[in-house]
């Protein structure tokens, strides 16, 4: 009997679990790097444990024919390493549902109502080969088969992963992908198995990144020259990338002691002209907090990136959430202003990020960049970036003798001097005149005050506007913000309601100025969002006036699947 993994003809959804330690991780990178470089559309995005060794862990890999980007429950076929998958994944597995692995050693733990199980003696044929370390390169290469990917490409791969250990280790790689793929051919030439996906990316060449990869790239592209940070999950990636760059770009990277120094370090380069930035997650952030204050006070650009993850204390490290909005919105004591972005698919944030250093050197003001564990490890293909339109303009001038650091504006922006000048660059933490001197003159107070939150005015008008997806002319609004985006337009898709529309916001605060008017054009709004409060929600019913008709929260550290925002929506429109 055939069995054709399809929910549309030409979309596939993969996953392969197993516990830390058995090499999902390689899987996923060889299977995800060779479709995309054989032309097809992929997304990857993986849940894992907080352990090294043990658990289950999964990853969730789209194949297609066209353009994909958004996380599924569906699991068309599964490549289970241990028998603890299917407990895992209980709630995923269907009838549509094919499993490839070792039917000795995992059918008494299938479910009953799995579509088909294709036996494949993973583990035997690994050792033919060389030991249980080759099975994940034999479940990959076999994958590969099914879609008739290039050998070639699958052994260029190889070689490149594997000839810093030498010739012996890449040919007996070599072994295990011919005959993984082999397999793959062999169920696909029996009708065991077949697939619809096919290669169809043509013309210019796109790229593959994931979240962090993103993020640090915008960096760049934002003229960032300077990073320091302490490693925190899942920011850590961003660190790793600019890392890595370092003689290409120039950039400095600072592993700090912790992340309290961390900001510090930032703001003492962004004092001498630094484009900097900081990494960092939850628990990290909140250490920042008189760092972040600070930066307030002395008028000093800085651009902080959050990955968020769940809490309160450590949470769950490992798992995704977007519950760290208000930390970023009531971060720092006092009064000061900010602004909060927040992607909404990989090729926004580089963009974002790249904008981000110009809004914080521009205004003198905090910029924080908000994504989740959930962005920083989905891999999406995009087209390569359009940088012809983009140049770094720096605003900082050369602090003449009688240069005063915050002198009073009509915009509350001061002339930035850097050190090196003629005049003085002074700053202070307490509260100072124009000269940066500190004073206790109670009206000075209130007019240095003023002045800066003064720039509110001015971002607002430079803010992002938010997107609008769907119906112009609609009666329901949904509305979210950051990483739900992918997930809400496919939904969108799916339910096909000529009246219902998406507005996304990648900035999240201060909110632009049609919101209202957005708003109120909708007879119903429905609120998607990754915590337990409706924290963005909130916000807009602080800043508009406007409450939602319903709220569509999710905060059990998996992301949105595109299946329960389609059902939600659907429940939420039929209960008007």
């Amino acid at each position: 009997m055939t069995q054709h993994l399809r929910a549309a003809p030409d979309d596939v959804s993969i996953v392969l679990c197993g516990e830390a330690g058995q090499g999902i991780q390689t899987v996923e990178q060889m299977l995800v790097r060779v479709l995309h470089r054989c032309g097809f559309h992929v997304y990857a995005t993986k849940e894992y444990m907080s352990r090294v060794r043990g658990g289950s862990n999964s990853t969730e890999i789209r194949v297609s024919s066209h353009r994909v980007a958004a996380y599924v429950d569906r699991i068309d076929l599964l490549v289970p390493f241990h028998a603890q998958a299917f407990k895992h994944l209980e709630r995923r597995i269907s009838a549509d549902t094919v499993v490839i692995g070792d039917k000795e050693r995992l059918c008494a733990h299938c479910p009953q109502d799995v579509g088909r199980f294709v036996d494949v003696p993973f583990t035997r044929l690994a050792q033919d080969v060389g030991g249980k370390i080759f099975t994940n390169i034999l479940a990959a290469s076999l994958i590969l088969g099914l879609f008739r990917a290039d050998e070639s490409t699958l052994r260029e791969f190889i070689r490149h992963r594997f000839s810093a250990k030498g010739e012996e280790v890449v040919e007996k790689n070599f072994q295990a992908v011919a005959m993984g793929y082999a397999h793959g051919i062999r169920l696909l030439e029996s009708d065991d198995v077949r697939v619809s996906a096919a290669p169809t990316r043509k013309g210019a060449p796109e790229m593959l990144l994931n979240g962090a990869e993103a993020v640090g790239m915008g960096a760049l592209a934002g003229g960032c020259n300077f990073l320091s940070s302490y490693p925190m999950s899942p920011s850590t990636g961003v660190m790793v990338y600019l890392a890595g760059k370092q003689k290409d770009f120039d950039v400095i990277v600072e592993q700090a002691e912790d992340e309290i120094a961390a900001v510090n370090m930032a703001l003492g380069a962004a004092y001498t002209g630094a484009r900097a930035l900081v990494t960092t997650s939850g628990g990290g952030f909140a250490l920042m907090g008189e760092g972040i204050s600070l930066a307030g006070m002395i008028e000093t650009p800085l651009v902080v990136h959050l990955a968020q993850r769940p809490g309160p204390g450590t949470g769950l490290p490992t798992r995704t959430e977007q519950g760290d909005l208000d930390l970023a919105l009531y971060a720092g004591h006092g009064e000061f202003p900010r602004a909060i972005l927040a992607p909404g698919s990989v090729s926004q944030a580089f963009t974002l990020m790249a904008s981000a250093f110009d809004l914080a050197e521009r205004f003198q003001i905090p910029v924080f960049i908000l994504t989740d564990q959930y962005f920083m490890d989905t891999y999406v293909n995009m087209s390569v970036p359009d940088i012809s339109g983009m140049s770094i303009e720096r605003r900082t001038i050369s602090a003449a003798s009688d240069y005063q650091r915050f002198r009073m504006t009509a915009n509350g922006v001061s002339p930035r001097g850097i050190p090196g000048s003629d005049g003085l660059v002074g700053v202070d933490s307490d509260e100072h005149d124009e000269d940066a001197h500190i004073t206790e003159d109670l009206d000075l107070r209130t007019r240095m005050v003023d002045k800066r939150l003064k720039k509110l005015k001015g971002i607002m008008r430079e803010a992002q506007p938010p997107e609008l997806v769907g119906a112009l002319e609609y009666s329901s609004l949904l509305v979210g913000w950051g990483s739900v985006y992918p997930m809400v337009v496919e939904a969108m898709a799916r339910l096909g309601y000529p009246d219902l529309a998406f507005l996304h916001f990648s900035q999240v605060y201060p909110l632009h100025l049609k919101t209202a008017g957005f708003l109120k054009a909708a007879r119903r709004l429905i609120l998607i969002e990754g915590n337990a409060t409706a924290q963005f929600g909130r916000l807009i019913k602080r800043e508009i006036g406007m409450d939602f008709h319903d709220k569509i929260l999710k905060y059990d550290g998996l992301p949105f699947s595109v299946e329960e925002i389609t059902k939600s929506i659907r429940t939420s429109l039929a209960e008007e």
